[in-house]
């Protein structure tokens, strides 16, 4: 009679219940599934991460090509004003102007600032005292630039050397 109630079940419901060998051929199927994507995607992230430390050695290695270009320009202009014969005091002068414009150029392009900062209030971020001299200023107030100072992308490149006011 309970032969008669399983095939009933099995009449009723149209399906048949899978054997243990079938549940655990589909199980280990699905693990191999798994097991398959998984090795997949950790092969896709190492190419990525190689990918990519590639493309940080690149960057590094040549970050300042452009830059590198540019100052190349105004080396040539250097370079044929010295090999010059006959310049005059005026022509050389002419020359030293229109070269160092060429260079402000390149400074302006690559975001390179000059920090020259008569007038203001010392900043030690941004400048270094050599001495204080008397003089009719606040105290700590810039009153000469000894030598400028530059900024890249708001990043001090070197402070600029001053001599501040000692005050009244």
């Amino acid at each position: 009679m309970e032969q008669n109630q399983d095939n009933s079940a099995e009449a009723t419901t149209g399906e048949v219940m899978p054997s243990p060998e079938e549940l655990l051929q589909a199980a280990e199927r699905k693990a191999q599934e798994h097991y398959d994507a998984w090795m997949y995607a950790k092969a896709e992230s190492e190419n990525i991460r190689r990918r990519a430390a590639e493309d940080v050695s690149k960057a590094q290695k040549f970050a300042v090509e452009r830059f590198s270009n540019e100052v190349l320009a105004v080396k040539d202009s250097l370079e044929a004003g010295l090999a010059v014969e006959t310049a005059t005091v005026e022509s050389f002068k002419s020359g030293m102007e229109l070269t160092l414009k060429q260079l402000s150029s390149v400074f302006e392009k690559f975001n390179i600032a000059e920090i020259n900062p008569v007038g203001e209030k010392l900043d030690p971020h941004k400048h270094q005292a050599i001495s204080m001299i008397e003089s009719d200023l606040p105290a700590n107030t810039v009153v000469s630039v000894m030598q400028k100072g530059y900024a890249l992308n708001d990043r001090v490149l070197r402070p600029a050397l001053v001599l501040v006011s000692k005050g009244k």
